[in-house]
């Protein structure tokens, strides 16, 4: 009956209503921008609001606040089972993702309280070591990856607000508020009142990348875009039609006197490689005109998700370095992934990462080659590319609210490491990404 009466503790009505309300104002800055509404001031308002609520909310609120994080940030990863005739798991889906991030809430708050009570035993201050806990919780999760997957970042609610996203911004945002909160519960000797110690967040302004104002790099590019979805794409009898659509952007880029144009992944649905009349077309092609394009890999039977890169009369091949957990490679031990690939992908085979990621030179510009959900990956800006040309399908996702997650991560990267980003994609719209700015 006691275990009854605890688990009952976490579906109160106060307690959902107000982890859900947390995650809802955590996800505000995204689905306006989904909406295509941006402002930097509401935006950051709703970050600080966030924060607020989240570090002086106890465990089963955090609980709640993860699970709907979990929903509101990630239903999309679901929307793939639709592709394979599984709508049914698509509410599975969801529930295991959201309750994946309900349980990392739970346990930063659940430590964060074990350590507060027992400052308490030793008359140390509790209130404070609680809120301390609850805030590196918070800046050490977007180095938690459950399932290989690193979308989930908490300081993205400041992407496109007036405060940084660096980590050491992060924490003077969480140090601020925490103590904001801990003076207004009337803790603490000094005499700073709690609005005082809240303007501490003035120093997490990016003031470096506020004066950033270096212009574009002008490159004579043509970043293509194209709206098949999936079934389309991957359907044989429409594979002539998509060639054709191909070649008629590159004749018309060549009229244009273009230098490079860049096709989303997988345009080409089949092994390009093993397909040598097409291979000797967009050879010729690029010596009038760099060609970036997406295709599969047939590399001495180990499939790949790779880039084509044509220039002055040759090709080289970029495979995919960062797979896709689950979509491209299974991450679970070998016997579970044998099964689910043979439950929802008919027992095709993952495919195989490259050891390294990629850096090719056209034009005398070196770009970083991404491909899709790599272009969101820490992993792809290690070293600091200066270039990136990122090449995307988010068909399989379409339609939901991925491909603005998806740019705002790029956004946050691109301030980051100060990378410009070249995204062409499939299903959603192409764009550059310079300065954190989308052009």
């Amino acid at each position: 009956m006691s275990l009854y009466i605890k688990i009952g503790d976490y579906f109160t009505i106060k307690k959902i209503t107000t982890g859900f309300f947390i995650a809802f104002l955590s996800s505000g800055a995204m689905y306006l921008d989904w909406l295509g509404f941006v402002n930097y001031f509401i935006n950051t308002v709703l970050g600080l609001l966030t924060l607020y609520w989240l570090l002086q909310s106890d465990r089963k609120v955090w609980f709640w606040a993860g699970f709907g994080i979990g929903v509101l940030w990630f239903w999309w990863i679901s929307m793939s089972f639709f592709n394979y005739g599984f709508g049914w798991a698509v509410p599975i889906g969801v529930t295991i993702t959201a309750f994946v991030y309900g349980v990392l809430f739970f346990l930063i708050a659940k430590i964060a309280e074990f350590l507060e009570h027992q400052g308490q035993r030793h008359g140390s201050a509790s209130t404070l070591i609680g809120l301390t806990i609850k805030a590196l919780g918070l800046l050490i999760l977007s180095y938690i990856h459950p399932f290989g997957f690193d979308w989930f970042k908490p300081e993205l609610i400041f992407t496109n607000s007036y405060l940084g996203i660096e980590k050491w911004q992060f924490a003077i945002v969480l140090f601020a508020i925490a103590m904001s909160i801990y003076k207004q519960q009337g803790r603490g000797q000094t005499h700073w009142s709690a609005p005082t110690v809240l303007l501490l967040i003035i120093f997490a302004y990016p003031f470096a990348s506020h004066f950033n104002n270096t212009p574009l790099p002008k490159h004579n590019i043509v970043i293509s875009n194209s709206m098949t979805n999936v079934h389309d794409k991957w359907n044989p009898e429409l594979q002539p039609a998509h060639v054709d659509m191909v070649f008629k952007k590159i004749d018309r880029a060549i009229e244009e006197k273009r230098k490079l144009i860049i096709f989303p992944e997988s345009i080409f649905a089949f092994f390009v490689n093993t397909k040598p009349d097409l291979m000797t077309a967009l050879q010729a092609a690029s010596n009038d005109i760099g060609i970036v394009i997406g295709g599969l890999y047939w590399d001495n039977g180990i499939p790949r998700n790779s880039t084509y890169i044509f220039k002055e009369g040759r090709f080289q091949i970029a495979n995919k370095a960062v797979l896709v957990p689950f979509g491209e490679q299974n991450p679970l031990p070998k016997w579970m992934g044998s099964i689910i690939n043979e439950l929802f992908f008919d027992g095709a085979p993952d495919y195989v990462a490259s050891a390294d990621v990629t850096d090719y030179t056209i034009n005398g510009v070196t770009y970083r080659n991404a491909i899709c959900y790599e272009g969101s990956s820490e992993e792809l800006y290690v070293g600091n590319p200066k270039q990136m040309i990122l090449i995307s399908n988010n068909g399989w996702v379409a339609p939901s609210i991925e491909p603005t997650q998806q740019k705002i991560l790029l956004q946050y990267y691109s301030k980051k490491y100060g990378t410009t980003i070249y995204h062409t994609a499939n299903m959603s719209p192409s764009y550059t990404v310079h300065n954190g700015k989308v052009y």
